[in-house]
Order: C-alpha cells, then sequence, then structure tokens
C-alpha cells in the first residue's frame, strides 16, 4: 500500500477533494437509511448494526480509504442523533451551520496546535482577535476585558472557580439548585468546599435565600448564577443577584453557557441586564450559536485576571523567546495540544454578522413559543411556562410520572422523535429544546402528534399487561 498523502500544503487539497466527495455521499446516505431523528429499535439494535456494518475495526490488511470512508461514515450517520432533524431536540444539541462545519474542515486540515506560536502564527493572532472581541462584547466598558476558548460550559465553569480559588483561596461557592452540575464537580476536581446549594422554587435562585446564605457563610464567597438553565431555559434574576454580591463583598461567575449569545439579540439582550457585573461569564457557542463542538467560552472583566494560568514550559514559551516577542500561549487555557476552535467562531460571525446572528436567535425563540401556543391550545397536552429562551417543558394532561418516562422512550426507541426529560414543580415533563432555525409549525405539530401517539400506545400496552 502506497504512503497516504497529507491533508496539509498545496497538495493537500488535491488529495482531500476526492475524499471530501466520498464522505459527502457518505452522510447523504446514511442519513436516507436512518429517515428519522434517531435509529430505530434501541441500544442494543444499534450497536448490532454498525458492529455488522464496519466490521473489524483493525483489520490485519487495510480496506484503503474511500472504502474505510465510506462504510464508517455511512454506518455512524445512519446511527446518528441528528440534531439538523426537527424532531431531535432532547437537549443542548445545536445543528451545525454548514459553514462552520466547513471551516471545522479546515481547521482539521491546517492542524495548528495552539500551545506555542511557531505551531500556530496566524491561528493565535485569529484566537487573540476573537476572544478580544467576545469579551467586549460581554464586558462593553472595561478597558481590558479578555477571554479564553475551553471545550465547553463545564470546562469554563471550571477556570471560574480556579481563578477564584486563586484570588481568594479556598473560596466557598453558593449556587442554586438550578445550578449545572458542572459548578459541583468543579468544586470537587480542585478541592474547594461543596457548594453551598441554596433553593430555587420559581425555577430561579430565590433572593431571600441568597441572602441568608451571604450573611451565614464566611468569605471568602463565590455565587454562581446561572443565565439559562439546562432543565428549563431560565434565567436567575442577575440584577438582584449582583446587588446582594456586591453589598456583601462577594465574587459573581454567570454561567451563560446557554443564554449568552441572547447578546447579538436587540429584541432579547434585556434578559441578560447585568452579565457585565461578573467577575467571569461562561459562554457557549455550540449551544445557541451553531457551533460544530467544541465552542465555549470564558470571559473575564480584565486581562490579568487571566494572570494565574500562566505556567512555564521552555521548550514551548523559552523566556527568552518570550522576551523577543514571541506570544507566549500557555496561559491560554490548561490545555497544552488543542484546536483552533476559534476559526470556525470567527468565520460563522463575520459571514452572518450581528443582524444575522440575531435573526437565527429571534427566529429560534419565535418557534419555541410557537410550540408553546400549540400545547397551549391543545386538549390532551399541560404546557409547564413560556419559554425563556427556547426550551419548552410539557406532558400530556391526567398522567404520571412512569407513563411521561415511557413516552419519551417509546419515542427513542421507535426513531420518531428525541425528546428530552426534566423534573422540576416535583413532576416528571417532556422537554423540547429548541434550536433549529429552519424547524415549520408544521414540524411542530407533527412532533405533538407524535407524542400524543405514543401516549395512546403506552398506555394501551400498560393496560393491556394489567391483570383483569
Amino acid at each position: 500500500m502506497p504512503t497516504p498523502p497529507l491533508a496539509g500544503g498545496t497538495a493537500g487539497p488535491h488529495h482531500l477533494r476526492p475524499l471530501i466527495d466520498t464522505v459527502l455521499t457518505a452522510l447523504h446516505d446514511g442519513a436516507t437509511r436512518r429517515d428519522g431523528p434517531l435509529p430505530a429499535g434501541g441500544p442494543d439494535t444499534v450497536t448490532a448494526n454498525l458492529h455488522h456494518t464496519t466490521g473489524p475495526l483493525i483489520p490485519d490488511h487495510g480496506t484503503g480509504a474511500h472504502h474505510a470512508l465510506r462504510t464508517l461514515v455511512t454506518a455512524l450517520t445512519e446511527g446518528a442523533a441528528d440534531p439538523a432533524h426537527p424532531h431531535c431536540a432532547a437537549h443542548l444539541h445545536t445543528p451545525p451551520l454548514a459553514l462552520a462545519a466547513a471551516a471545522d474542515l479546515a481547521a482539521s486540515a491546517l492542524n495548528p496546535s495552539m500551545d506555542s506560536w511557531d505551531q500556530a502564527p496566524a491561528a493565535s493572532a485569529l484566537e487573540t482577535a476573537l476572544t478580544t472581541a467576545l469579551a467586549a462584547e460581554i464586558y462593553p466598558h472595561a478597558p481590558h476585558p479578555d477571554a479564553l476558548i475551553t471545550t465547553g460550559g463545564t470546562e469554563a465553569n471550571q477556570l471560574a472557580l480556579l481563578l477564584a480559588r486563586e484570588r481568594h483561596g479556598p473560596v466557598q461557592t453558593i449556587c442554586a439548585a438550578n445550578a449545572h452540575h458542572s459548578i459541583t464537580r468543579a468544586a470537587w476536581l480542585l478541592g474547594l468546599p461543596q457548594p453551598v446549594v441554596i433553593p430555587a422554587p420559581t425555577g430561579v435562585m430565590d433572593l431571600t435565600a441568597l441572602r441568608d446564605a451571604l450573611l451565614r457563610n464566611d468569605g471568602p464567597l463565590l455565587v454562581t448564577a446561572t443565565a439559562g438553565t439546562t432543565d428549563t431555559g431560565q434565567i436567575d434574576p442577575l440584577t438582584d443577584i449582583a446587588d446582594l454580591t456586591t453589598t456583601h463583598g462577594a465574587d459573581l461567575h454567570i454561567d451563560a453557557a446557554y443564554g449568552g449569545p441572547l447578546l447579538f439579540s436587540p429584541t432579547h439582550r434585556h434578559t441578560l441586564r447585568s452579565l457585565h457585573r461578573a467577575h467571569s461569564v461562561t459562554l457557549d457557542l455550540h449551544k445557541l450559536g451553531w457551533q460544530p463542538a467544541s465552542a465555549g467560552i470564558l470571559a473575564v472583566h480584565h486581562h490579568h485576571d487571566l494572570d494565574a494560568l500562566h505556567h512555564h514550559a521552555p521548550y514551548l514559551n523559552a523566556d527568552d523567546d518570550t522576551d523577543a516577542g514571541l506570544p507566549d500561549l500557555l496561559g491560554r487555557s490548561l490545555r497544552t495540544t488543542r484546536r483552533p476552535d476559534a476559526l470556525k467562531i470567527a468565520v460563522t460571525l463575520q459571514a452572518l454578522g450581528r443582524d444575522g446572528l440575531a435573526d437565527l436567535i429571534d427566529r429560534t425563540i419565535a418557534t419555541a413559543h410557537h410550540l408553546a401556543d400549540l400545547i397551549d391550545q391543545h386538549p390532551a397536552l399541560e404546557l409547564y411556562d413560556r419559554p425563556t429562551i427556547s426550551t419548552v417543558l410539557f406532558r400530556p394532561t391526567h398522567t404520571d410520572d412512569t407513563t411521561v418516562a415511557a413516552i419519551r422512550r417509546t419515542l427513542l426507541n421507535q426513531g420518531h422523535a428525541v425528546l428530552g426529560r426534566a423534573r422540576t414543580d416535583d413532576r416528571l415533563w417532556l422537554k423540547a429544546t429548541l434550536l433549529n432555525p429552519h424547524t415549520t409549525p408544521d414540524d411542530l405539530q407533527q412532533l405533538l402528534t407524535l407524542v400524543t401517539h405514543a401516549h395512546a400506545h403506552t398506555r394501551t400496552a400498560t393496560e393491556g399487561s394489567t391483570p383483569r
């Protein structure tokens, strides 16, 4: 077998072009075979089909590039949960824009490693320009805001707690019951005290409980608020929380992984009022930013807030190289080797502009409100609440939690719809997290029809299994 060609250099595009054609055909063929948002049959069927189709993954003799690409990409696509399908709406799992995926291909072909300038000359400059611009969106009045690119909200939240620890020592975190699980995990990873978790009886942080917690716990304290919760999409009362943390001398971190991109929408940015008052902010553009994972951001008020992340490795950032003007990139992440995720984000922002991104956001939120209207008008369905962003919770009326869970699993096993689950108001709800700006009113109506049919099927099956 001849030595396989490389993706880079002047010859790289010539070698990539036919391979990309094979991949695109496989993506099409796999999606056609799946013919829905999810493969039917459940985990055992999907696993068996994959193993049957792919054969041994490490054969004695290779099958060749086109055969391997065609086989594995088709199999993976046929067995995928496709967030581009309007009935795939369980999680904050966005359908990536085609232009962002195309930019990601270029990033893979060029393969800059963002841990030293000599591995990523232009990519490091692009990342600096992008993070500076995004930080300015969050902190528009700060003289020198900064941001880091992360693997997502979990890493960004962990960095926020790490920076607070480096500022103050073993800081005590205070969060609400609606906070993302990564806050508790970050405290554990960093050897910090277990977070004080205060109630969120209406889905958002309870201000009286926060005031009591600030009075009851000795400093240093870090309050973490949420702008776009995972279960309901609700936004904590950020201004009131910022006022309380200022009064009591506590630091504030806002996890805006979901809701942060609302900043780009003139219609909806008011929901993030006082975001700029946080010491740090998490943003995640592989949610309401339509990026391929990963595309997380941690923004801080001043670039010196990141100084604690500085790390010295002579083969990457020797002092004399830095003194001579070579940028030191090691303090831009806890990771060493990392991809140039700035490229796809920058391409998207430049291609769409503020108005294009605002249109996607506004269109998606309007779709969520239309779904809420349809549920409200449906006699067999119950709506939890009007959506804050694009998450809609609902359930069949006059049913129990066991049936709600069974409906979800029925739809998954049939491959007809991918809905999430959320427990709030002491009940289990079906969760539709709408992130597809191409979803139509007909798509939404069909989704609700699938739910009511699955409910009838589940109820019939339960009654049929009950002894008379």
